[in-house]
């Protein structure tokens, strides 16, 4: 993998090739190379394929076939671990090419040579399904994910005893998924014998239908009630799906009984969901609910700044603050537009400065400066609260106008480079004082607003599109 590591970018190289892993096929000449879904496997053939096996050839000096299929399950931590003991026996044997080992070796799976006669060990299986890249060492802290991260902190370091279930909740790309991860990975650093699953919500209605199909609820039962800690991502997925919701509660239930802690992700707060039944509500709701925001420009910069230097690059702060000025939709947005800026340097070999990120991010920031405006501000903020967008320029003051019209002033100020007199301006020629007040006021409530806070990212969702 070290060839195809020089020649692939970074972000590339660890989202497709790294999770890769190979085994020696039946004859111990080529390479089987399993793959997580079809879209994977058809995204590395038409990508990466003919330069693997060109790499392949000149490690093994002879064409080695790569046979690419499709995991069984994904990931699949002990079938790599079984390849390697496979391999190794056959090497035992004498039945595998000697340049096979070194190239699946090559590929990141180590096969080990053993002398005759010695036994292989038992393999320790991990089954938690966590993405070990994930940590609260890696997770830059903010007022955006304060609360969630000590919730998070305490759930890890005492599971069972306090806040549980952890519900955390919020937009898309916010870091909700790392946070949930990072709480298995410092529990299985403190005890690596806990039973610890992390699942996404979509994959446990398919084992719920997998167990229907296959009349095995006992195994379903043994699997997920046996558990010390269930880190299930985006919970809003089991909206109407009864069956599913009837087999988590039960989870849920032998899970607290038994003092096992729980903790969940969504897009928004529990009595926000939609189509769930009252009573998984209710337990979603007995424990502590944590809001996820948007993070703040400085909470930016640093992400920026850490991520950068990750990837062995370092970056200025006037560089961060322009793409953090500019890029304030959520963390996932963020890495996106870093990655653009890091391949556009490392392609052009230029220096990252101001200009080449102006560049690298030509399109996002259009798109940005077509898309955010003042008036597409009013235009949603009207649609969502059902007033015309007339309203928000009358000198109207009842409730149901005047709320929604400090709601698009205060959006209008977060969202767009608008000085106070001119946005003002925008809502019928209001004074920059006025204007001052709606901000202020909408962003004290929503610090102490469930309700508003979550209509409050809906709108932010929309307007970014």
């Amino acid at each position: 993998m070290d060839v195809l590591a020089q020649e692939v970018p970074p972000q590339q190289f660890n989202t497709w090739l790294k999770p890769l892993q190979a085994r020696p096929d039946a004859n111990g000449n080529g390479l089987v190379i399993e793959v997580a879904n079809r879209f994977k496997l058809d995204w590395i053939r038409s990508q990466f394929l003919q330069r693997m096996e060109v790499v392949l050839e000149q490690l093994a000096e002879r064409p080695v076939p790569i046979d690419l299929t499709i995991a069984a399950r994904a990931p699949r931590p002990a079938v790599a671990r079984a390849a390697v003991i496979q391999a190794a026996r056959l090497q035992q044997q004498g039945a595998v090419s000697p340049a096979v080992p070194a190239v699946a070796q090559d590929l990141a799976v180590s096969i080990p040579v053993l002398p005759a006669g010695q036994p292989l060990a038992a393999a320790p299986t991990n089954d938690s399904r966590l993405d070990r890249e994930r940590t609260f060492d890696n997770l830059v802290e903010g007022s955006a994910n304060r609360m969630a991260r000590t919730a998070a902190l305490h759930v890890a370091s005492q599971p069972g005893i306090k806040y549980n279930p952890l519900f955390i909740y919020g937009g898309v790309g916010l870091g909700k998924t790392h946070l949930l991860q990072a709480v298995g990975n410092q529990l299985l650093q403190q005890n690596p014998q806990a039973r610890v699953l992390y699942i996404h919500a979509e994959q446990f209605v398919n084992d719920v239908v997998a167990a229907s199909r296959r009349n095995s609820f006992d195994d379903f039962k043994s699997r997920y009630h046996s558990l010390d800690l269930l880190l299930i991502d985006d919970v809003q997925f089991f909206a109407g799906k009864e069956k599913t919701q009837e087999e988590f509660f039960n989870a849920f239930e032998a899970l607290l009984s038994k003092k096992s802690h729980i903790v969940m992700t969504s897009d928004t707060y529990p009595k926000g969901l939609a189509n769930i039944t009252q009573r998984l509500v209710s337990r979603f709701d007995s424990g502590l609910s944590v809001a996820m925001e948007p993070p703040g420009l400085e909470m930016r910069v640093a992400i920026l700044m850490n991520k950068a230097q990750a990837e062995g690059q370092e970056l200025s702060e006037d560089v961060a603050f322009f793409v953090a000025k500019n890029v304030r939709a959520n963390v996932r947005e963020l890495e996106g537009a870093l990655q653009n800026i890091l391949a556009y340097s490392r392609f052009s070999g230029r220096a990252i400065d101001i200009q080449l990120v102006r560049e690298a991010l030509r399109d996002l920031l259009s798109i940005k400066n077509r898309q955010i405006s003042v008036e597409n501000i009013q235009k949603t903020v009207a649609d969502f609260y059902k007033i015309k967008i007339a309203d928000m320029h009358s000198k109207k003051r009842p409730a149901h106008i005047a709320r929604p019209r400090q709601i698009a002033m205060y959006l209008a100020k977060e969202l767009t480079q608008k000085s106070l007199p001119e946005i003002g301006d925008m809502f019928g020629g209001r004074d920059h004082t006025t204007v001052l007040h709606a901000v202020r006021k909408i962003a004290k409530e929503r610090n102490n607003d469930q309700d508003l806070n979550q209509q409050l990212h809906v709108l932010e969702q929309t307007i970014k599109g």
